[in-house]
């Protein structure tokens, strides 16, 4: 471990201590043997760039390139400085006096011609700025704009295939990395060629330093005659430009390399290796040279043997081609057995699933955008932040027995609702705000999330329903409305104990303290589980887990069972309970329930299975009635009403009064606060003393032994 971290501490310090010697090549005037070493180093530093950029087998695999060709530029603008101060000074003394290497470059490259080199050196600069450079930074401009183009779009692709289970979220947050990851690459790319092309530049403005100041100073300092010091000064200008000039030509290749190349498993030989090895690419070219060298003016001991070649790579192609192929048969056991059937034949281990008719199938296309998917996973993440937990990921398949627009919501395995939709049309909506005298045409249907009047029309009709005043929506934004609404009204259905050990896990880390309290004792997973659920069932949402376990960890120390656990968490949350329909300092409209009546539910009958309170059927469709009317007669701005009844029987008239009143909250005189005023509005079950309802009278306060 020593020496690993030697070794990276060494390599953290590599950087700097190149960017240092950068910095000194700039300023310190170095020895010949110096630059000589430093020009070697800059060459082979580009040839490996260049291969580095030719076996990745995508772009990303060389995510570093933007930095690397930033750095490989600065080195190479500072061996131009240095060598510019070494010709400037000693070029007078010789060709030799600026080392080796330029010296190479001036005398064997262009012949010890200078008017030769600067023809060469504008030749290489038109390669790179006009051809080479120029493209790249097309391309890559091209690539990083519609990169971010295709990131929102990739993000949704990567949702919906997270919402469908397709993949892991381990999976979904590598993707996401990559995804970024691309767009940052191109990004970098589109500013990074422009690091290419400032240093062509830099390159023509340094050559054409070299040449005047070295005329002027061999000529005035040094008593050079023209011939002489253009000998000697435009010699070694050339030669030095060259030097420089051909890392940065590898360079400009290498970043054409990597922004043109396509995503494949192959290196950029193997790719290009492969596509061109198929036998009818040669046979054109070997009829085209043959061709060619027949014409009596051609040279025919030139075509003709490239003809032949060209023939023989397609006979040889052809015949790899047609060579038969072993098949290895595959071993017995893993051949499919047709008379075996595993558990994933049969069983569905997804919670929720939507299935579609064939004809609805277009949705979820990933061609088309998968509209159904992102809105499925928009869903999800609604329902979770209302809940409070996360919920399970839902499945949407195709269904080959049912109706090709129809579509059905399944919870568990019991259908929750279905309706039939046309994926083809708009749903306009007649919200209560259309015009009675609307000209809108289509399909008359209702509404499957609210059973209001709807219109299936065309597309193009949707500015004029939007007119008309009716609310238009898709067909995968209706069946995601009703999915909605669907799972909005059972969340315990949807909290298992695997939901529920991610909550645990989630306080653990900041509580641990306070889970400890309660799991795995005296609660176990199930317990809590049940709990929880409970609390769902009757409206408590979970999002606020803290005040939830805190009261569990109070409750436990007088008991656990089911029941008055529940009750006790309730009372602990009493504020919390009231406080989502009346602010503590306004008045809660309250209903009771007559001594009498209350009484004998109490001691009425109870379940032998649960030991609840039962209601006799006429009883309980007074009640039920008489709360809906008082709840319609108070309009709908007015808040919703609230039930006090004795703790032993909140939990049946609850029940009673979801289905039938579901806007009256039914809490234990235990949950109100004591500090929270009231107003009582209508006692029910006592013999009327008018014809109208009494007065509502103002109580600020109960006491709680009433």
């Amino acid at each position: 471990m020593t020496v690993l971290n030697r070794l990276s501490g060494g390599a953290s310090l590599a950087l700097p201590g190149g960017i240092l010697i950068l910095i000194v090549l700039m300023i310190v005037p170095v020895p010949a043997i110096v630059l000589d070493v430093s020009f070697v180093l800059n060459i082979a530093l580009s040839v490996a760039i260049l291969m580095a950029a030719m076996n990745a087998t995508k772009p990303l695999d060389f995510s570093s390139f933007p930095s690397v060709l930033l750095f490989a530029t600065l080195l190479r603008l500072a061996l131009n400085v240095a060598s510019t101060r070494v010709v400037l000074v000693h070029g007078h003394e010789g060709e030799a006096a600026a080392g080796m290497v330029i010296e190479s470059f001036g005398a064997f490259l262009i012949g010890g011609n200078f008017a030769v080199g600067i023809f060469v050196f504008l030749i290489l600069m038109i390669i790179n700025m006009v051809v080479v450079t120029k493209g790249a930074g097309r391309v890559s401009e091209v690539s990083a704009r519609f990169t971010l183009d295709a990131l929102p779009g990739k993000q949704m692709a990567i949702d919906a295939d997270l919402a469908a289970g397709l993949m892991t979220a381990d999976e979904a947050k590598a993707r996401r990395r990559e995804v970024a990851t691309e767009a940052d690459f191109y990004g970098s790319m589109d500013g990074a060629s422009k690091f290419v092309k400032g240093d062509a530049i830099a390159a023509l403005l340094i050559l054409g330093v070299n040449i005047i100041a070295g005329f002027c100073l061999g000529m005035i300092s040094h008593g050079l005659s023209a011939g002489e010091a253009a000998q000697h000064y435009i010699t070694l200008a050339i030669g030095d430009a060259l030097v420089a000039q051909v890392p940065s030509l590898l360079l400009s290749i290498a970043a054409a390399v990597i922004v043109t190349r396509v995503s494949d498993q192959r290196d950029l030989a193997g790719q290009i290796g492969g596509q061109f090895a198929t036998p009818s690419t040669w046979l054109p070219v070997a009829v085209v040279m043959g061709a060619i060298g027949m014409i009596p003016a051609m040279p025919q001991v030139i075509f003709l043997p490239a003809a032949g070649i060209a023939a023989w790579i397609w006979h040889a192609l052809r015949k790899h081609a047609n060579k038969p192929v072993v098949v290895i048969e595959p071993i017995a056991a893993e051949l499919p057995d047709p008379g075996r059937i595993v558990l994933e034949d049969v069983s569905d281990h997804t919670l929720v699933t939507i299935e579609l008719g064939y004809g609805l199938v277009q949705l979820v296309d990933e061609r088309k955008g998968s509209p159904l998917i992102a809105r499925i996973t928009g869903v999800r993440k609604q329902l979770s932040q209302t809940f409070g937990f996360i919920v399970p990921q839902f499945r949407v398949r195709d269904a080959l027995d049912m109706a090709p627009n129809d579509y059905r919501i399944v919870l568990g395995g019991v259908i929750l609702g279905g309706a039939t939709i046309r994926a083809d049309r708009i749903l306009a909506i007649d919200a209560g705000e259309a015009r009675p005298t609307h000209s809108l045409r289509g399909d008359a249907t209702r509404d499957p999330s609210f059973g209001c009047p709807a219109l299936w029309i065309d597309p193009a009709a949707r500015d004029h329903a939007v007119a008309e005043g009716f609310l238009t929506v898709d067909a995968g934004t209706v069946i995601a409305t009703h999915l909605n609404q669907l799972l909005a009204e059972r969340p315990q259905d949807l909290l298992g104990p695997d939901e529920v050990k991610t909550l645990i896990e989630g306080v653990k880390e900041h509580s641990s303290g306070l889970v400890e309290t309660i799991h795995p004792a005296p609660l176990s997973l199930a317990a809590i589980t049940r709990v929880l659920r409970a609390l769902l069932e009757d409206g408590i949402p979970i999002g606020h887990p803290l005040p939830i376990l805190a009261s569990l960890s109070r409750g436990v120390m007088q008991t656990v069972d089911h029941d008055r656990l529940v009750e006790l968490v309730r009372a602990d949350l009493g504020p919390l309970i009231v406080g989502r329909i009346c602010p503590p300092h306004e008045r809660l409209p309250v209903l009771t329930l007559d001594a009498g009546l209350e009484a004998a539910i109490v001691q009425g009958m109870h379940d032998p299975v649960t030991g609840q309170p039962v209601i006799e059927p006429d009883l309980a469709r007074m009640i039920g009635e008489r709360v809906a009317n008082l709840s319609a007669s108070r309009g709908a701005n007015a808040g919703p009403l609230a039930l006090v009844v004795q703790p032993r029987a909140r939990r049946v008239l609850a029940a009673l009064l979801r289905m039938r009143a579901p806007s009256c909250l039914v809490i234990s005189i235990s949950e109100l606060p004591p500090t929270q005023p009231i107003e009582v509005v209508d006692v029910i079950g006592a013999a009327p003393a008018a014809p109208s309802l009494p007065e509502p009278h103002i109580i600020e306060s109960m006491d709680m032994a009433a």
